[in-house]
């Protein structure tokens, strides 16, 4: 694994930081191309202090840079003390594909990602947190309920969370005017029917963990034509007696609506900070 650091920052004479943004480009073995990863640290992030970790997954058609466009991320690191991750997943929905050798995105995320964060900043592995929009949203529960015991929580906004071929297909057909969400899912998970593509559904997922005991946080916006995925998710983790936590608005899939979401998941993972 080779890791190159471009630093963004600014520093006053005292030595603390005015602005503090890094982007990584990590080459990993276990996707064949080098990914970009951007880190904010809290303008007085000081080493000798432990951060909670906060990794915020991007939307599909976006990239690693989304989060940064759609929100203050320099506010947030700074009002909740917290360092925020934001790294490249392409269209891989941040898993492991059946069906390319090259694209293990899960296995990139935990044996090469989060090491190399531990390693080179001061962060508090008591207190991780994972978060994303449409497909990060899939990612960001599809991870923590793999890997529960991993992180104390996780959210999602407007997921694209249920792996539903004609709802994806009228969506992309709507959004892009082409097949290319469905396109690219078959290149990553194969033949809908043949592989059966609800087996990496969040529900599917949710009903092969019965172990599975912890909250998390939902929301979606009223207007956004994911929103019966996470409906159909909160029924069943109210069923299964989750103790989970969702809200609803008016809003469409679009920046505007993640902007005013994303302040309800930091809210919520503050609240799950351990001692």
């Amino acid at each position: 694994m080779k890791i190159i650091v471009f630093v963004l920052a600014l520093f006053c004479s005292c030595n603390t930081f005015l602005h503090a943004q890094e982007t990584l480009y990590i080459t990993s073995k276990h996707i064949s191309s080098t990914l970009p990863v951007l880190v904010q640290l809290p303008s007085d992030y000081a080493p000798q202090k432990h951060y909670p970790l906060v990794i915020m997954l991007h939307g599909y058609s976006e990239n690693y840079q989304q989060w940064s466009n759609t929100t203050n991320l320099q506010q947030l690191a700074n009002s909740y003390q917290m360092i925020l991750v934001c790294p490249e997943g392409y269209v891989s929905y941040y898993l492991n594909s059946p069906q390319l050798k090259h694209q293990q995105y899960e296995r990139f995320f935990f044996d090469e990602l989060v090491p190399f964060l531990e390693r080179h900043y001061s962060i508090d592995a008591k207190n991780r947190f994972i978060t994303g929009l449409s497909m990060g949203g899939y990612g960001a529960l599809s991870l923590f309920i793999q890997h529960s015991s991993f992180f104390n929580t996780a959210a999602a906004s407007s997921g694209a969370l249920e792996f539903d071929y004609e709802n994806y297909r009228n969506i992309s057909l709507s959004f892009f005017g082409s097949e290319r969400m469905t396109n690219d899912l078959k290149e990553n998970l194969g033949n809908p029917v043949t592989n059966n593509w609800q087996q990496y559904s969040i529900s599917t997922l949710l009903a092969q963990q019965p172990n599975f005991n912890k909250g998390f946080f939902l929301d979606c916006g009223l207007q956004d034509p994911l929103l019966s995925n996470t409906l159909r998710v909160k029924k069943q983790a109210i069923s299964k007696g989750l103790p989970i936590r969702f809200a609803f608005q008016p809003g469409e899939h679009n920046s505007a609506y993640w902007a005013k979401a994303v302040e309800y998941h930091f809210v919520y993972f503050k609240q799950h900070l351990r001692e």
